[in-house]
């Protein structure tokens, strides 16, 4: 690895040159400069900001590196984007496939110009394959998988958030991606691309899932399953304030525990936990109950029994909950409460290195710091090669 910037956390030296996109790819460059890589992000050097504008504060998976702003298509900017990826370890492209071979940043050129590069490529689909250029969102790419068919009560699929297709199958897939290419380039002195695709992160995710359909083990039906709320022991139920807890009683000791402290057991006899013809009835039974009592009464008879229980928080709650902060899962940064970098690592753990710099507020020392000298860096900027404008 390069020398990197002395961040500390277990990938301190690692350079990573970051063309700015929005999703997975920004939130996977958080990640590696969360675990103290030497990240680089570079933004458009005109007002053409990505995603939903938004105060940079709250702006998180831009958090914790510096943005200098170039001009790409500018055959100077484009010169000096190259500068800095000879220089680099890493480059994620967060485009669709040939945008980067337009502009001159292709995996040929760059590796041209360092053989070593690990050129990580984000896209929904895939480098190749009939859907490689057509647009899509998480939902879409998911619902390719049959992940999003399973999902959300009998009557419809339900789109979930976007933390599974974008940040799962796409994130940290890039994240894993990207370490894997390092370690092999140390032992074989080549680089090479990195496809990571959404749609197939997803698929992977789903293992368990597509081993247990293709023996009959899963039914295509919503809310038929075990996982899927259809079992009576594994869903979310509705407190007495309007407010939800979850039950996870799979196994047979839990399920037991489940029926001690709900009041069911004893009262008559009951049905087999997995006999299915049943869910419904004891779904209505379970249903009555955990509505007499509010969720934190439910909170102080079933938390940190092994019931398999949590109350459902919201964002919000989530960062308050003494579990979450004994183990400082949660981090106010300038204000703004928002995880912490994980995994955990003893003896060189990540921190988050600052809120999400303006759009190419870094130009000048982030040049600097990567090789350039402060003559050709005023010269780029009296030339608008590098450096934020605002459009007229």
């Amino acid at each position: 690895m390069s020398a990197g910037n002395g961040n500390g956390g277990p990938l301190a030296g690692l350079k990573i040159v970051e063309l700015a996109g929005i999703g997975p790819a920004p939130l996977c460059c958080s990640l590696m400069s969360d675990l103290g890589a030497d990240v680089l992000r570079i933004d458009r050097n005109l007002d053409a900001k990505l995603g939903v504008p938004r105060d940079r504060r709250t702006d998180l998976v831009r958090r914790g590196r510096k943005s200098v702003s170039i001009d790409l298509k500018n055959i100077k900017g484009v010169q000096t984007a190259m500068r800095l990826i000879e220089g680099a370890d890493v480059l994620v492209d967060p485009f669709r496939p040939g945008v980067t071979e337009k502009l001159g940043l292709g995996p040929d050129e760059c590796f041209a110009s360092n053989r070593k590069l690990i050129y990580a490529r984000m896209t929904g689909w895939g480098q190749t394959g009939p859907l490689a250029h057509a647009a899509g969102h998480d939902l879409n790419y998911l619902s390719l998988t049959g992940i999003v068919h399973a999902i959300g009560p009998k009557e419809i699929p339900t789109p979930p958030l976007n933390v599974v297709a974008d940040m799962g199958g796409g994130a940290m897939s890039m994240a894993l991606g990207i370490l894997a290419g390092v370690y092999e380039t140390r032992n074989s002195g080549e680089g090479q691309v990195v496809d990571i695709s959404m749609t197939e992160g997803s698929a992977y995710l789903a293992l368990a899932m597509y081993g247990m359909a293709a023996v009959g083990d899963y039914s295509h039906e919503r809310q038929d399953n075990i996982l899927d709320g259809g079992a009576p022991f594994y869903r979310c139920y509705e407190t007495k304030d309007g407010k939800f807890v979850s039950i996870a009683s799979i196994e047979a000791k839990f399920y037991d525990l489940l029926l001690e402290k709900t009041g069911i057991k004893g009262q008559e006899t009951l049905p087999g936990q997995f006999d299915k013809t049943q869910w419904p009835e004891m779904h209505a039974r379970f249903e009555a109950v955990f509505k007499t009592k509010t969720r934190e009464e439910w909170c102080e008879i079933m938390e940190g029994s092994d019931v398999c229980f949590a109350p459902v928080l919201t964002f919000n709650e989530a960062p308050d909950h003494p579990h979450n902060k004994v183990r400082g899962t949660f981090v106010d940064v300038e204000g703004v409460l928002q995880p912490n970098p994980a995994p955990r690592f003893s003896r060189t753990p990540g921190s988050v290195k600052g809120v999400a710099p303006d759009y190419g507020q870094n130009t000048r020392d982030g040049l600097l710091e990567w090789g350039f000298g402060a003559a050709e860096i005023d010269e780029l900027m009296k030339e608008n090669v590098v450096g934020w404008q605002e459009k007229d």
